[in-house]
């Protein structure tokens, strides 16, 4: 690393015992290299997905202003669903 910008974080008792097990366990020699890798990680994610927090926000809403889905339940999507799938294999 040519430069490093030293930073100083809180984590809660769950995700500092993460990272303790994972160096205890030979993942990571440090727990600075597993929150690097953790924050590395996090930006690719970002970065891949490709939309700000206002882009999110402005798609939110307008599924929200678009208004209620054609299916009431989680079992209706799975239902048509299944139809579909079988209609497209019948059709091959």
């Amino acid at each position: 690393m040519a430069q490093v910008d030293k930073r100083s974080i809180t984590l809660s008792p769950e995700l500092a015992a993460v990272v303790d097990d994972a160096v205890a366990a030979g993942e990571y020699a440090s727990a600075s290299e597993a929150i690097r890798d953790a924050v590395r990680q996090w930006k690719e994610r970002r970065d891949l997905l490709g939309y700000t927090v206002e882009e999110l926000r402005l798609l939110a809403q307008e599924g929200i202003d678009s208004g209620p889905g054609r299916y009431s339940s989680m079992e209706e999507i799975k239902a048509a669903s299944r139809r579909e799938w079988r209609q497209a294999k019948k059709s091959a």
